[in-house]
């Protein structure tokens, strides 16, 4: 069996299909714009840094069915015209 090469557009497509880069991107979202709204100042820094990462970890759990819906949708938007 022969091997792909390594090249950068492999590497970002790859990266672009994955269906973890887009869990990954939906738990930063969801910390970057549901923490400041639970976030008070006698938290302190630790705590307000524990509420970011526990709202990144809770939406990069539960968007399993979304970001596989959306590296499906980008595949097959992109693969379309490239299959004989």
């Amino acid at each position: 069996m022969r091997k792909r090469p390594l090249t950068p557009g492999y590497v970002f497509f790859y990266i672009l299909f994955w269906p973890d880069t887009w869990r990954i991107l939906i738990g930063a979202a969801a910390a970057f714009f549901l923490a400041p709204r639970l976030v008070s100042p006698d938290m302190g820094v630790m705590g307000a840094g524990m509420v970011y990462v526990m709202l990144a970890a809770i939406g990069y759990a539960s968007s399993a069915r979304l970001a596989s819906w959306i590296s499906g949708r980008v595949r097959k938007l992109i693969l379309r015209n490239q299959r004989p």
